[in-house]
């Protein structure tokens, strides 16, 4: 008698499971169902593209900038010549500094913009006394701008977008005394990573240190350094002083602050 009674359990227990088996399924469904139906909901999304252009920091930008422009290699061929091609390779294949003929995108500033962004620049470097106080403002009539993609071969998301600012062909035979004569602009947020610049500033005036540590913060840099080296032939100028940044990964970028003296000109570049 007890053997049948733990039978009947047993086939009570296998059925009930079956029938939760089949039952709770549907059941839960149809609750998660009226949960959702019949309400908006709202769900982040990213745009379009986004998450290509990943988000680098202000040292890394820096660096893949720096190997971009320590890398090029002028296109000569008469291909390219032919086409109006004055983009730059890297040798190696490692990294490019190409020129960007689609244009802005995104967030970067228009050439519309550029001159706006590049004189409120020179306007805090001035006030941070990284570039004389004499420095003259930029506009579209005196100078030529051309956009720039810097980009880490291997891992193209690692790109910086740049502007860079020239004195024009047409004023290289004016006056150049306190004028800016190159920069390197973030297309992005307007920061100035390179500038060479005309003065009546003398070398023995200037404070490399202060003025770099100026700059560095200006940017957001982390981490420098003086970058000690007896080499006497890395500049064309005795009057310099290097200071060295974390990279990417073990990488580290050079920053030189230096001075020519034959026509005063005052630079601070992160190429070598």
């Amino acid at each position: 008698m007890k053997k049948k009674g733990a039978d009947l359990a047993v086939v009570s227990v296998v059925a009930l499971t079956l029938l939760l088996s089949v039952w709770l399924p549907e059941a839960l469904t149809a609750y998660k169902d009226r949960q959702i139906l019949d309400e908006i909901r709202l769900l982040d999304a990213e745009p379009e593209g986004a998450g290509y252009r990943y988000r680098l920091d202000s040292n890394e930008k820096v660096f893949i900038l720096a190997e971009c422009l320590n890398s090029r290699a002028v296109l000569e061929s008469e291909q390219s010549a032919l086409a109006g091609d004055t983009g730059y390779r890297s040798a190696g294949g490692t990294y490019a500094f190409v020129a960007n003929r689609r244009g802005p995108s995104g967030g970067e500033m228009t050439d519309d913009q550029i001159y706006t962004a590049l004189n409120e620049g020179i306007a805090v470097l001035k006030e941070l006394n990284v570039l004389p106080q004499g420095i003259k403002e930029v506009d579209s009539l005196t100078y030529d701008a051309a956009l720039y993609s810097a980009i880490d071969v291997p891992e193209p998301r690692n790109n910086v977008a740049v502007w860079k600012i020239s004195l024009a062909d047409s004023q290289k035979n004016t006056g150049k005394e306190n004028r800016l004569i190159d920069a390197y602009l973030d297309a992005d947020d307007g920061k100035i990573y390179e500038f060479y610049v005309r003065t009546t500033v003398r070398w023995e005036e200037i404070d490399p240190d202060a003025l770099l540590g100026a700059w560095s913060g200006y940017m957001g840099l982390s981490g420098g350094e003086v970058y000690e080296t007896k080499n006497p032939l890395l500049e064309t100028t005795p009057y310099y002083k290097k200071y060295v940044f974390p990279g990417m990964g073990e990488e580290e970028t050079i920053v030189t602050v230096g001075f020519y003296e034959g026509i005063n000109e005052l630079f601070l570049k992160i190429s070598k």
